[in-house]
């Protein structure tokens, strides 16, 4: 059984050979750590979602298709000190930033966002001057080359790129997260339009890729939900955002791509009766912290949403008696159910050591292979 199957028979609740073994994103400050505390420098640890043979990761791969805008804002400095920068980035936002930490463009803290570039609905059709779906910059240029990479590959396939593209989450970027909230009671009609623009976007923006090449997943990329509930309501999901959810997601299944998961950071819990009748079978990433319990949601829903990850990173940060409570208090329950795959329930942040993580996983390929108390 090759990478591709098994991430597809493993996400459809069908028997495997073995359960995938993938770890989602890590920082750049993580790397540097731990290339001071044992990570051979002749490695790519980067490439996690591409598989990585030091790690013993297996292989996926997005479509890199631009969901973004085209063109981008001009970068611009508007002023700054030796501690902080105040400028307006390619996404035509202007924050107030930290000097302190930045790595790789990363930074250790939050931006401040001082304003963004859609306030109206003047600035939205601006906006939508730089959303052609039909832009050849849209794919790559070797496009014609990918297709035929792709036609006999042995790894799963989604479509376009993890943080790409989501409808509270592109509002989120052209308004900021408190008029993308806010915007559903102070101008609807606007909210409808720009959510129906992003439908018809992404319609004709994948329509080539999705007959061009067999894709098997779909990650839609949200982010709208805090420690303990979403940013927009059941009410405000159900009326404005699950009947366009449908329109995509029946699009998507149309072109057989089976499984289609929701990508959200906090608390979505109240949510998922809605986000089954919207047509998605998939969760990730669990965030525990905000108390998106695996286990809780497998004996409540059953079958209805295979997951990825919720391994807290928290506890893989303190120390390997912590790492194997974690575990062993969900991994092997879930695996033997059926439709999950264990990673950190995030990006892996640079509180985790190497030998931590090493540890674990060390520790879930035991799990994994039924040789760790199981």
């Amino acid at each position: 059984m090759n990478s591709r199957e098994r991430f597809i028979r493993c996400n459809l609740f069908q028997s495997i050979d073995h359960v995938p073994f993938v770890e989602i994103a890590v920082w750049p400050q993580t790397i540097e750590r731990w290339l001071k505390e044992g990570l051979p420098h002749d490695v790519d640890p980067y490439f996690f979602m591409n598989g990585n043979e030091f790690f013993g990761f297996e292989r996926w791969e997005y479509i890199p298709l631009s969901v973004g805008m085209i063109p981008c804002f001009n970068y611009e400095v508007i002023e700054e000190d030796e501690r902080l920068i105040v400028y307006r980035g390619n996404d035509g936002v202007v924050h107030k930033a930290l000097k302190e930490g930045t790595v790789q463009g990363t930074r250790m803290s939050m931006d401040q966002y001082i304003s963004f570039p859609v306030t109206d609905r003047k600035s939205f059709y601006e906006m939508k001057k730089r959303y052609n779906p039909f832009s050849p910059a849209r794919y790559p240029r070797w496009w014609n080359d990918l297709v035929r990479c792709y036609k006999n590959r042995d790894y799963p396939l989604a479509l376009t790129g993890i943080g790409g593209f989501g409808f509270y989450s592109m509002l989120r970027r052209w308004m900021g997260t408190e008029n993308a909230c806010t915007v559903f009671y102070d101008n609807p009609l606007l909210a409808e339009e720009m959510l129906d623009f992003l439908v018809e976007f992404f319609v004709n923006l994948t329509r080539k890729a999705l007959s061009d090449v067999d894709v098997d997943w779909y990650n839609w990329f949200e982010d709208f939900a805090y420690k303990t509930g979403p940013l927009v309501s059941p009410q405000i999901f159900k009326k404005f955002l699950l009947p366009r959810y449908r329109k995509i997601n029946d699009y998507l299944k149309s072109y057989n791509v089976n499984i289609i998961s929701i990508d959200s950071d906090g608390n979505i819990e109240c949510l998922l009766p809605l986000l089954i009748e919207a047509g998605f079978n998939h969760l990730c990433p669990l965030e525990q912290a905000a108390g998106m319990d695996a286990m809780r949601i497998r004996k409540q829903y059953g079958k209805a949403f295979a997951m990825l990850g919720g391994i807290d990173k928290r506890e893989i940060a303190k120390g390997k008696k912590e790492i194997e409570q974690e575990l062993m208090r969900q991994v092997p329950y879930l695996v033997e159910r059926g439709g999950y795959i264990p990673t950190i329930d995030h990006s892996i942040p640079p509180d985790i050591s190497y030998e931590n993580f090493m540890y674990y996983l060390e520790l879930k390929k035991k799990i994994l292979s039924g040789s760790f108390g199981c």
